[in-house]
């Protein structure tokens, strides 16, 4: 069953009686990128000016690792969930806990299945940044806590070298391994059982290459696994299809494969893979 993101905690009469203030800030978090796109270097960034992160929670549980206190979601597009993006304030009994702060590029709030489990509330993996702390609540003390987060997810760009035709609406992605939910205190994917995506084409005219990306968590920093790329027309019957070996994966980091999409049989193709923003690697299929 899902644990849910809900407001509410079991508190005793004593527990009530002790409730502490919390300030949470979500001021900035490292980056690699500046964009997620772009191979530079950027040490961090707003969460209100970087468009990836479209969503904050912060949840906190206590140190049993199975109740949940607290758990909340601002929304960016939504004002009424926040008066200043990035900012929390709250009560919480005192005592000792497990704070969690997500940012993630999705409009619908996640969902904690536990404190080790989270999973997005549509079908695809988002970009997600995390950071989790240790916390003492105490009425000794002003309980301002701040959280820098960082980005967990990997990311595929898949580009054709050949224009797409006009019946070629979707790209259908199954990953071999890794996974879309993720274990907060790794930032490592909660299975290994991989999943498939199906990604509509954006609105470049026929016979233009095409560009897809999609996200995925790892089981491990890096992870090598394989590919199978389908294209799809509008009733989802297959195109063509592709199955590329041995992708290399790493957290943080791009992997971009580029290749012909769009011709049947077994094609030579290059692909880049940019696995530290800086130094490609060339594979073939």
């Amino acid at each position: 069953m899902f644990a849910g993101c809900s407001t509410e905690s079991d508190v005793t009469v004593e527990d009530a009686l002790a409730l502490a203030p919390v300030t949470v800030r979500v001021s900035d978090f490292s980056m690699s990128v500046e964009d997620f796109q772009e191979p530079q270097t950027r040490a961090a960034s707003s969460v209100a000016d970087y468009s990836g992160v479209k969503a904050l929670t912060l949840a906190f549980y206590k140190t049993d690792g199975t109740t949940q206190a607290y758990c909340t979601t601002q929304l960016k597009a939504d004002n009424t969930t926040y008066t200043t993006f990035g900012n929390f304030s709250l009560s919480l009994p005192v005592g000792n806990y497990k704070m969690i702060v997500l940012g993630y590029g999705s409009e619908v709030s996640v969902v904690f299945n536990s404190m080790t489990e989270v999973v997005f509330g549509e079908k695809k993996a988002r970009e997600t940044f995390c950071y989790t702390q240790d916390v003492v609540i105490s009425n000794a003390a002003a309980n301002d806590l701040t959280a820098t987060l960082q980005r967990i997810n990997s990311r595929l760009h898949v580009i054709s070298t050949d224009g797409r035709p006009a019946d070629a609406t979707k790209v259908r992605i199954t990953f071999a391994a890794g996974g879309k939910g993720f274990n907060p205190l790794t930032g490592l994917a909660t299975t290994d059982a991989g999943f498939t995506n199906v990604i509509d084409f954006a609105s470049t005219a026929a016979g233009e290459v095409s560009k897809s990306r999609a996200d995925l968590f790892l089981t491990t920093d890096e992870q090598t696994m394989s590919l199978t790329i389908e294209t799809l027309d509008d009733d989802g019957y297959l195109l063509f299809s592709k199955v590329v070996s041995n992708v290399p994966f790493k957290r943080n980091r791009i992997t971009s494969l580029t290749g012909s999409m769009y011709s049947p049989g077994s094609v030579s193709a290059t692909f880049s893979v940019e696995t530290d923003w800086e130094t490609d690697y060339e594979m073939t299929f």
